[in-house]
């Protein structure tokens, strides 16, 4: 994964995590790539300090507990809030999400909400067939 610093058209600020540098231009390419403050798809690279590793190493859970801190806490607020409304209007399909995503999406089983888990590649894989997927990180809560 790389994270990378963001910026649209209109000054707005924000990071984004790819699963590579091909990843960010592709998807960018194809205007996947939006600001969450304004929608704008005119987005480019900030300018970015390096990252610089810790000695310690315990794998996603630190990339992950470094990025919720960092978040304002009405974000963090608002991401809760759209996780509990997907949970109770949604099913749960767990690791089969993206098998179940591209079924509603060719019209093999019903239309519905649902939610379970996909890796960045899957996810990528299926926006770029067409499938309406939006991925949500996890809180640190996520990781108890």
């Amino acid at each position: 994964m790389i994270k990378y610093s963001l910026v649209c058209d209109k000054d707005h600020e924000f990071e984004g995590w790819f699963g590579s540098s091909d990843d960010y231009a592709k998807q960018r390419k194809r205007g996947f790539v939006e600001c969450p403050q304004c929608g704008s798809r005119k987005v480019s690279k900030a300018l970015m300090a390096p990252g610089v590793a810790g000695t310690k190493k315990s794998g996603n859970d630190t990339a992950l507990a470094t990025v919720a801190p960092q978040m304002p806490e009405e974000v963090v607020t608002k991401i809760r809030e759209i996780k509990q409304h997907i949970e109770k209007n949604s099913e749960n399909v767990g690791d089969k999400f993206p098998e179940e995503a591209r079924k509603i999406h060719y019209g093999e089983t019903e239309a519905r909400g649902i939610y379970g888990k996909a890796s960045v590649e899957e996810a990528v894989s299926l926006a770029e067939e067409g499938v309406n997927v939006v991925p949500i990180p996890d809180l640190p809560e996520d990781k108890n």
